[in-house]
This record gives C-alpha cells, structure tokens and sequence, in this order.
C-alpha cells in the first residue's frame, strides 16, 4: 500500500477549499497527473523541496513534497492542472 494513500494527498490539496467551493482535487487521477508532472521537473533538474534519501526516486520525492504542502495543484480555472512551488519566505 502506499504510504500517503490517495485520500490522504487529496485532503492535503483540498485543504484550503472552503465549504461550498469546488474542491482542486477530486479524482486520483489528477494527483496522479499532479506528482508525474512534478517528478519530471525534478528529473529535469528541478530541486527537490523536501529533503531526499540516497537513491530515492523523483516520484517518491514528489509524494512528499504534495504531502508536506511544498508544491501545490493549480486547478483547471486556472488555465490548466499544473503543479508551481509555493512561495516561502523566510
């Protein structure tokens, strides 16, 4: 089983969807689409935002970094589903 499971990453996204509103995620199939897309940009050379083990895949890395919030799904309403890192200032 993977650990988070599909549930758990569609909360994460939908977090910030107050009551009422359309949520971003609603089907497995867009987080799969959202992690593929950002384990590319890692494969591409993108940094990770999470920190990574040795010889951990770029679609691991993804999954965690959806799962820690680090990257967020842009909904269609938006132009089109796409995965952008979320500003962090320190």
């Amino acid at each position: 089983m993977l650990h988070p499971s599909y549930t758990d990453l569609m909360k994460v996204v939908n977090k910030d969807v107050e009551e009422g509103e359309t949520k971003v995620v609603n089907s497995r199939y867009s987080i799969v689409m959202a992690t593929a897309k950002r384990a590319r940009e890692i494969i591409d050379g993108n940094m990770p935002l999470v920190a990574v083990k040795n010889g951990e895949k770029p679609l691991s890395v993804a999954i965690a970094e959806l799962n820690q919030a680090k990257i967020k799904v842009v909904g269609e309403e938006e132009d089109k589903q796409s995965v952008t890192e979320e500003a962090v200032l320190s």
